[in-house]
């Protein structure tokens, strides 16, 4: 007896975002290029912001997929699509339908990355950086590193490997992620007018 095998072939598309290939089938695709067009819509930014944030949140995507997918060739489906768009909400907050996605930030926000601060800075943005980093007042850490450099070498040595190891903050999710917040589209969009 033969059994007849019926399989649903869709069609797939090479797509680069952030720097990445991925594969999406035909739904995946249609559903993803329809996010990121009402996502540019209601953002309120001028438009050189909005490059820079489409950037920004393409980059975002792409490691969300890349953490699904990794190396392995998978096709991205339409349901890791919708759970990123759900995931990244609006520049505003709202879901595509209107709702609501995000309310007052929990307690337990996310791990903190060490970054250097470019908004905040008045030599490298260490200071600023280890601030948001060890959730102490900025000031505080300036007198102490200005002490270490005052008594001792140790002090200007600690001050010039963290100037050379720590990155800057130079993109909306770094931002995020310094200041121990999510990086959700409503999130990164409140970096996109600071300087770099």
């Amino acid at each position: 007896m033969h059994q007849k095998i019926f399989c649903e072939m869709k069609k797939v598309t090479n797509v680069s975002l952030g720097g990445r290939n991925f594969t999406l089938d035909d739904d995946a695709y249609n559903r993803l290029s329809g996010y990121l067009e009402h996502f540019r819509a209601r953002l309120t930014v001028s438009e050189s912001q909005k490059a820079e944030v489409m950037d920004e949140i393409e980059g975002r995507i792409a490691e969300l997929f890349y953490k699904e997918i990794g190396d392995s060739g998978r096709v991205v489906t339409l349901s890791m699509v919708e759970q990123v768009a759900s995931t990244l909400g609006m520049p505003d907050g709202t879901a595509e339908s209107g709702t609501s996605t995000t309310g007052p930030m929990p307690e337990g926000r996310s791990t903190r990355k060490l970054y250097r601060d470019p908004d905040d800075k008045k030599l490298a943005g260490i200071c600023s950086g280890l601030s948001y980093f060890l959730d102490a007042d900025v000031t505080l850490i300036r007198v102490l590193m200005l002490v270490a450099l005052i008594f001792g070498s140790a002090g200007f040595w600690i001050y010039i490997i963290l100037w050379i190891a720590v990155p800057m903050a130079d993109t909306p999710a770094k931002k995020c992620e310094m200041r121990g917040m999510s990086a959700t589209a409503e999130n990164m969009s409140r970096f996109t007018s600071y300087k770099k």
